[in-house]
């Protein structure tokens, strides 16, 4: 909600911020991704291949989630993720 006595964002100051957060967020997102990739490492690690299919459909999800959010056409609900009930 915009401050009454603030005028409205330009476009090109909404586009810059955008530019800059979606830039900053998606990196960290493709990080964590990196991260959780090294849980592949089955000398340290022990997962079932079920284990591996219920993180690749959680992020899956999400990431469709966020493309409903994004192109309107969606709710806000969260993926929620548990590899064991």
């Amino acid at each position: 909600m915009e401050n009454k006595n603030q005028p409205p964002k330009s476009k090109t100051v909404k586009r810059a911020k955008f530019i800059l957060l979606a830039e900053r967020r998606t990196k960290n997102a493709l990080k964590a991704i990196r991260i959780i990739a090294k849980l592949g490492n089955k000398n340290a690690y022990e997962y079932s291949e079920a284990d591996v299919k219920k993180i690749v459909a959680a992020l899956k999800e999400e990431v469709e989630a966020l493309r409903a959010r994004m192109l309107s056409t969606g709710s806000n609900d969260a993926v929620d993720f548990k590899l064991h009930g």
